[in-house]
């Protein structure tokens, strides 16, 4: 005879267990998604700047005076116009004219660029005389001589450097 408080048997001799602890999909939904979805919006708020302090926020604004101030003090240097013959094939000739003027930082540069000039000039001679007239066609070909220049006159005076070479005045025929 058996006592009704018993548990009863299974057909096939198994016996029910009852699962202790929480299942990966109950795992996953309540304990990992939350902390993922916590650590990126810390992460997101950290990047978009929330936590930085106020005193970061008047460094950039000292920053910023100061690179005013380096900019209140670029100086130009007009080069002598250059006139040379470009490289053609045949009997036909072509001349570029050419006025440029130099972007430097500060005035202490120019007295060096002044004794530097003959070297600046025979380097600019000697690269626009190997020019051909479509080499200057079309802004990508005015693109490509100006970064030309700019590299030849920083090699060329090397301690001193210009920012970037500026064109007044190109004729080309």
């Amino acid at each position: 005879m058996s006592d009704e408080n018993e548990a009863p048997e299974m057909e096939d001799g198994e016996e029910k267990v009852k699962k202790k602890g929480l299942s990966g999909k109950v795992l996953i939904l309540f304990i990992v998604l939350p902390l993922l979805l916590v650590g990126g919006g810390v992460g997101g708020a950290f990047m978009a700047g929330v936590f930085d302090s106020e005193d970061a926020a008047k460094d950039e604004h000292v920053e910023e005076e100061h690179v005013e101030e380096v900019e209140k003090k670029i100086v130009f240097y007009d080069m002598p116009e250059l006139l040379v013959n470009l490289s053609v094939s045949g009997t036909k000739t072509s001349f570029l004219k050419l006025g440029v003027s130099l972007e430097l930082e500060d005035e202490m540069a120019l007295a060096e660029l002044e004794k530097l000039m003959p070297r600046v000039m025979d380097n600019f001679q000697v690269y626009l005389r190997e020019l051909r007239p479509s080499d200057l066609q079309g802004s990508a070909g005015i693109y490509r001589l100006k970064e030309e220049l700019l590299y030849r006159i920083n090699s060329s005076i090397s301690p001193i450097q210009v920012k970037d070479v500026l064109f007044k005045e190109m004729l080309v025929q």
